[in-house]
C-alpha cells in the first residue's frame, strides 16, 4: 500500500501529521506493508532564499496579522505540537524559500532516506532554529545521514533536481491540493490536515483492507457456489 504525503518543511502542521500518521501506523500490523512518499509542496514560494524571517515578523508583514494574534496563533500550534510529542521553538524558527530543502528531500529520496531526512529537516527549522535555505545547513543534515557531502552540495547548487520539486507542485495543482500536509493512500482516498491519530489509523486500515480485499461483498449471506474443492449449498 503506497501512502503519498505533501508536505512543507516550514508547516508546523506537517510535522505533527507526520507524527500523528507514524504513531497510527506504528499500531497496525501491516506497518511494513505501507510505502511511504514525501512529495514537495511550497507554501511560500516568494520568499528569498537569502533572507530569513522570525515567526512573528513572518506573520506579520507577510499575513498582516497583529502582534497579539500572531502569538496567539503561535502558542495554540506549540500547544497542539505537545499534543503530538513535539516541542516547538518557534522563537529560534527562521523563515525563509524551501526549495533548496525540497531538492534535499529528493536526493535523500534517491538513498532511501527521504523520510529519515523529512524529519531531519523539521528538527532543524521548528527545534533547533536552523536556516533550512542555507547550503552549508543543507548539506551538513545531509552528511548526518551519511550522503556524500559533495553529492549534497551539487544536487543543492545546481538544477538536477529542480524538475522533480516542479513535477510534486504541479501534481498538487493537478490534484486540487491547496493545503498541506495532505495524504493520498493508494491513489484512491485524501486525508488531509494534522488529523487525530485515531483518524489516521482508521483511513489506513479501511484501504489496506479494500487492498488486501478490493471487492466489498455485498450479498448479505453465504449464497450456493462451488469452488476447487466442490460444490456448496
Amino acid at each position: 500500500m503506497k501512502i503519498e504525503i505533501w508536505s512543507d518543511v516550514m508547516c508546523p502542521f506537517c510535522y505533527i501529521g507526520k507524527n500523528n500518521f507514524e504513531q497510527a501506523l506504528e499500531q497496525l500490523p501491516f506497518k511494513e506493508d505501507v510505502e511511504v512518499e514525501w512529495k514537495s509542496f511550497q507554501l511560500d514560494p516568494g520568499l528569498d532564499p537569502k533572507e530569513t524571517q522570525n515567526t512573528i515578523q513572518y506573520f506579520k508583514e507577510k499575513k498582516g496579522f497583529p502582534e497579539a494574534q500572531a502569538i496567539q496563533m503561535i502558542s495554540q500550534v506549540a500547544q497542539m505540537g505537545k499534543g503530538a510529542g513535539i516541542d516547538f521553538n518557534f522563537e529560534k524558527a527562521l523563515i525563509t524559500n524551501t526549495f533548496s530543502a525540497h531538492k534535499l528531500l529528493h536526493l535523500a529520496k534517491k538513498h532511501n532516506l527521504s523520510n529519515e531526512m523529512e524529519e531531519a529537516l523539521f528538527i532543524a527549522h521548528f527545534i533547533d532554529g536552523k536556516n533550512v535555505g542555507d547550503p552549508d545547513v543543507l548539506v551538513s543534515l545531509a552528511e548526518n545521514l551519511g550522503i556524500d557531502q559533495e553529492e549534497a552540495r551539487k544536487a543543492i547548487t545546481s538544477d538536477e533536481l529542480d524538475a522533480e520539486v516542479n513535477q510534486d507542485i504541479q501534481e498538487a495543482r493537478n490534484n486540487g491540493i491547496s493545503g498541506v500536509p495532505f495524504f493520498v493512500l493508494n491513489g484512491k482516498y485524501a486525508v488531509s490536515g494534522a488529523q487525530p491519530v485515531d483518524v489516521f489509523k482508521n483511513a489506513l486500515q479501511q484501504t489496506y483492507q479494500e487492498t488486501v480485499s478490493p471487492f466489498k461483498d455485498l450479498s448479505g449471506s453465504d449464497g450456493a457456489s462451488c469452488d476447487a474443492d466442490g460444490c456448496s449449498i
